[in-house]
């Protein structure tokens, strides 16, 4: 199997060496992937185990559109899998992906998580919620726009506005709001905010659980990775999981998602790779492994994911989101939001 963990630089000078290789393995399905492979390795073992079919690996933190797309039509990718609406919508913008034409998927997942015209589809979600300090914060429910709401000044804790899953959040705003309202709110959550943005999402639980701030903003998932590691248990057993809701809608979700490369050679088995994330065996290992709320309505997230209480999540398309990215990471720039 060829697997390769590499930044956007060492990726482009591997073209010219590895992917020979790797193109020619007639038969296997060539995965590209933001998604750390301990985590999705999983996941191929059992497709692999049903299927026969192998799964050959580039995994990297950046540039795997540029790169698809620099390989051109000799490209061996087959898949790209990725997370967030974000990276989904950069590929498409690239110009490095076919429709997915799939009743299973039409079927497995709903509308609201596929793009509309086919071009990727997700197949695990998480949702943007409040870790809370059980000792300082006594209400249990919360929304999105009660964030900026002063009674919260010099309390919230968030990473970078302009990280990915902030991006998504605030771009869904916009589509709620409008530009200017979400502007507003904007500057009422850097208001808000105990310290500069900073950290991942871990992080936030941290500094609640420390004292910094009493809120701290992050995915469903962290929080019980962060229970079931001993360094940082005592982080989530000082908060608790609230999931906000829009203040006409639910909770906001993202996806880890796949695209079909335009120029896959390996097609047929990537067709089958991508119909089978979205099946029940796949299903459950996102929920059991991954601590991923399943796309697949008949399918239960685990035990602590379910402690969250239940998800509703926000009617919303996620391709209205990706319209709106671009004009979120400007606002967060105009308000001085990570300064």
């Amino acid at each position: 199997m060829f697997k390769t963990r590499m930044s956007a630089v060492a990726a482009a000078a591997v073209i010219a060496v590895g992917l020979p290789t790797l193109a020619a393995a007639q038969g296997d399905v060539n995965l590209y992937t933001y998604r750390e492979q301990k985590l999705i390795q999983p996941l191929l073992d059992a497709f692999t185990k049903e299927t026969g079919i192998k799964v050959n690996v580039v995994s990297a933190s950046s540039g795997l559109e540029q790169r698809i797309k620099t390989e051109g039509v000799n490209s061996p990718a087959d898949v790209l899998l990725t997370v967030d609406i974000g990276r989904l919508e950069d590929a498409v913008q690239a110009g490095i992906t076919q429709p997915i034409k799939s009743d299973v998927i039409d079927k497995a997942v709903p509308a609201q998580y596929r793009d509309p015209e086919g071009h990727w589809a997700g197949v695990s979600m998480r949702a943007r919620v409040v870790y809370a300090s059980k000792d300082r914060v006594k209400q249990d429910a919360i929304t999105y726009e009660e964030l900026a709401d002063p009674k919260w000044k010099g309390k919230i804790c968030i990473r970078s506005g302009q990280h990915i899953y902030n991006n998504a959040l605030f771009a869904a705003m916009i589509a709620k709001h409008g530009e200017a309202k979400a502007e507003e709110w904007l500057k009422g959550l850097k208001a808000n905010l105990a310290r500069k943005p900073s950290g991942g999402d871990r992080e936030q639980a941290r500094d609640v659980a420390a004292g910094t701030c009493d809120i701290g903003i992050g995915n469903t998932y962290y929080w019980a990775l962060m229970l079931k590691n001993p360094k940082q248990k005592e982080w989530a057993e000082a908060t608790k999981v609230i999931l906000p809701t829009f203040a006409s809608g639910g909770t906001h979700v993202n996806v880890s998602g796949v695209v079909l490369a335009k120029n896959a050679p390996n097609k047929a088995n990537a067709m089958k790779l991508i119909e089978w994330l979205a099946g029940d065996t796949a299903q459950h290992m996102y929920a059991d492994s991954n601590n991923e709320y399943p796309v697949k309505a008949n399918i239960k997230p685990n035990e602590i994911v379910a402690g969250y209480g239940k998800l509703n999540p926000d009617p919303m398309p996620l391709s209205k989101i990706a319209e709106n990215k671009k004009a979120a990471a400007n606002l967060v720039d105009k308000v001085g939001f990570d300064n």
